[in-house]
């Protein structure tokens, strides 16, 4: 007959078990990059990455929520009424932000420019992760010609400027004036080209490291096929770097694409807001004493490319175990003394659960496990 529970150490239920903390396993939330590095973060690490989550998650938030935060269009140029909105109006009560030369809102056009750019990033990064990951998994796989040909391209490829490309590319595409998402593609795909060379030595790096290791020739020896052990093998442990990576290419993507507008390659006015060619118009204004439609495009630029910077950056510094940071020493001392055994102590032998497993073991083997060491004679003496 089993023993009962009431009578069972350790078990559910027993009541001087109570208050004990239980380490729960970490749920899949709290395993993503950036949210498990906040946790490992410290001091001004953990400083910069707040407060690069901060700003990137307000613009994130503006981008959403931009038709519910413009009080207008972003190619409106007359009120409710049919009045066109003057221009070059100052900041005022109906236009927070003023207006520019050609009568649009600052504050409306600024918040629908958040929206292109958000989108812009995602084209960008997302054609450059899935050609840069896929090439290099399959070059460092393979080896041989393919993997010395896609080397010395994209060798060759960092030669070429990411603005030049991506003016290039916006007059190829739609004749230098481009639509919505002809500008954003031709910005993508600027980017795309320019950083492909990054993901891919990135990525075939970490494959040629693995490739030989144990559980690879494992997954050969049970008969496991090459797309299998590409995917689920080899790119789960080889994309981990790539957060990193991730978000300095989207404020490049940003300034890219602002750059393309500021030179009059990018996105027409009636197609969406660009913050590039609202700076653009507003290069005259500046001499005439008309700050405010160069102000706050240009705060919205800076902003969102010191938010994800920063975000990269702690990635970095995370990343690298060189230049991680450490606790201060308080925070060390104090957690050594909190675990350190002090070997003058004796052992407490009053815990009501020691006492009740120590009683079913065998008495030889309680007595042994009672003895403690004498220092003052060095042997062993029993209580």
């Amino acid at each position: 007959m089993s023993e009962s529970t009431e009578n069972r150490v350790g078990v559910p239920g027993d009541a001087r078990l109570e208050g004990l903390r239980i380490a729960k396993p970490d749920s899949r939330l709290s395993k993503l990059p950036v949210i498990r590095d906040l946790k490992v973060a410290v001091g001004w690490q953990k400083a910069m990455l707040i407060t690069g989550l901060v700003i990137t998650g307000f613009f994130l938030l503006v981008a959403i929520f931009a038709p519910w935060i413009a009080p207008y269009g972003y190619a409106q140029i007359k009120g409710e009424d049919g009045v066109p909105f003057p221009a070059q109006a100052a900041p005022s009560t109906e236009h927070i932000w003023g207006t520019t030369v050609g009568g649009f809102d600052v504050f409306s056009r600024t918040v629908w420019g958040a929206r292109t750019a958000v989108i812009a990033i995602v084209v960008a990064v997302l054609l450059s992760i899935f050609a840069g990951v896929f090439l290099g998994l399959v070059s460092g796989w393979f080896g041989g010609w393919f993997d010395r040909v896609c080397v010395v391209i994209a060798d060759a490829i960092y030669s070429f400027p990411s603005l030049l490309l991506a003016i290039l590319m916006a007059i190829m595409i739609s004749g230098g004036q481009s639509s919505l998402w002809g500008g954003i593609l031709a910005s993508g795909i600027s980017i795309t080209v320019v950083y492909i060379p990054q993901y891919f030595r990135t990525i075939r790096a970490e494959v040629i490291r693995i490739k030989s290791d144990a559980y690879i020739e494992s997954a050969k020896v049970v008969g496991a096929s090459t797309p299998r052990i590409l995917g689920r093998h080899l790119l789960r442990n080889s994309t981990r770097t790539l957060p990193v990576i991730l978000t300095l290419n989207s404020s490049e993507a940003i300034l890219t694409l602002a750059g393309l507008g500021f030179l009059g390659f990018g996105i027409e006015p009636t197609a969406a807001a660009e913050w590039g060619y609202d700076l653009n118009r507003s290069v005259a204004d500046v001499t005439a004493g008309i700050w405010w439609t160069a102000v706050f495009p240009g705060m919205a630029i800076v902003l969102i490319v010191l938010g994800i910077t920063l975000i990269g950056e702690s990635l970095n510094d995370l990343a690298d175990p060189r230049l991680r940071a450490r606790k201060s020493a308080g925070e060390v001392v104090g957690s050594i003394e909190d675990t350190s055994v002090d070997p003058t102590e004796r052992p407490n032998n009053d815990n009501p659960v020691v006492e009740e497993y120590m009683a079913t073991q065998d008495p030889e083997v309680a007595v042994l496990a009672r003895t403690i060491p004498d220092e003052s004679r060095g042997v062993i003496k029993d209580d």
